[in-house]
């Protein structure tokens, strides 16, 4: 009786997901859970560790700042800046245990959906090839550094795909009055790329950004000479995306309503912002702003947590109704439709 209940529950939790995801309710109940219950302990101890240290971290950190006050003002500040530097220090090196073991769960949750699917997962890919031309078609901008994770590579129906996280930072130098100069390291992108490539080359080059108000003035100077903004059909998606192609009747072909609304959905699902992609050669290019995906969420949460669970299934089905969308729409015969 407790089994039954234990798959209802499981069902409740993937509500809404594609019908090729309901394997993982089984999967989840005799491989998934038993795996996460038996790391419930180890859990237990490092949440219990990172508490201790910082903990520990403040009364160390407190002590030091209070104690630089007796001995003058001027190494008083001195002492705050370094008991806060202690603090969180002793807090980072109590967070380890935790932080190794949310990467372990991670893997727990992610290997069975990939596997099932026949995904290639890497969690510290090396380069991407692809982020080159992500930067010519003017979706990220020029980086002096990089970093790249979570990265999935093959194939939904037939159609192959690669997605990957990046963090982008750009290098800038300033320079004061007194000739010193200063180096800080900004984020320039930081998010998800989604790379979908179709069975037919397209005419032309199509590129979608999401409305960004006055922003736009500075897409449509980016776009000259490199195609015409295109007016779509549905004047809910006008307001909502920039759009320039330079074939406007293969633009219009493939901005269906539902592709809109997909673009749409992923942004919400991402929890993420500025979405744009272009579509060239014979390939989709999609990159949406916003925080971490396929990440094991609070490990103060028990490990088998359904709503850890049902975030992660979120991130991949929001991944593959967008292939689907796009897949379904373009096929070799509908591709030589537009323009015969």
């Amino acid at each position: 009786m407790a089994e039954k209940q234990d798959i209802q529950t499981i069902g409740e939790a993937m509500e809404g997901l594609p019908p090729d995801f309901q394997f993982f309710a089984e999967r989840f109940r005799t491989s998934v859970q038993p795996g996460l219950v038996a790391r419930e302990v180890d859990r237990e101890a490092a949440v219990k560790k990172q508490r201790n240290f910082a903990i520990i971290g403040v009364l160390l950190g407190l002590a030091i700042g209070v104690g630089g006050f007796f001995l003058g003002e001027d190494i008083g500040m001195f002492g705050i800046f370094i008991g806060i530097f202690t603090a969180g220090g002793m807090w980072a090196w109590g967070s380890m245990a935790l932080g190794k073991l949310a990467k372990e769960t991670k893997l727990m949750l992610i290997q069975p959906v990939s596997q099932e699917f026949g995904i290639s997962y890497q969690i510290a890919p090396p380069v991407p090839q692809d982020i080159n031309t992500f930067r010519s078609l003017g979706l990220v901008p020029g980086w002096d550094r990089a970093k790249y994770e979570d990265q999935l590579t093959g194939a939904r129906n037939q159609t192959p795909f690669e997605f990957f996280e990046a963090h982008l930072e750009e290098k800038r130098t300033t320079t004061d009055s007194k000739g010193r100069t200063r180096t800080t390291w900004v984020t320039v992108f930081r998010g998800q790329c989604l790379i979908v490539k179709f069975h037919k080359q397209f005419n032309g080059v199509t590129k979608v950004y999401r409305d960004m108000g006055m922003l736009n003035w500075f897409a449509k100077l980016g776009q000259m000479g490199k195609g015409d903004k295109v007016k779509l059909e549905d004047v809910v998606f006008e307001k909502a995306f920039e759009v320039f192609s330079t074939d406007q009747i293969e633009a219009r072909f493939i901005l269906t309503p539902d592709f809109m609304e997909r673009l749409l959905g992923l942004e919400r699902t991402f929890k993420g912002k500025q979405v744009r992609c272009a579509f060239a050669g014979g390939e989709m290019f999609l990159c949406c702003e916003g925080k971490n995906l396929l990440e094991a969420g609070s490990m103060h949460r028990k490990m088998d947590d359904l709503g850890r669970v049902r975030e992660m299934l979120q991130d991949f089905a929001a991944i593959f109704l967008l292939i689907d969308a796009m897949s379904q729409r373009l096929t070799p015969d509908a591709l030589r439709g537009p323009n015969g």
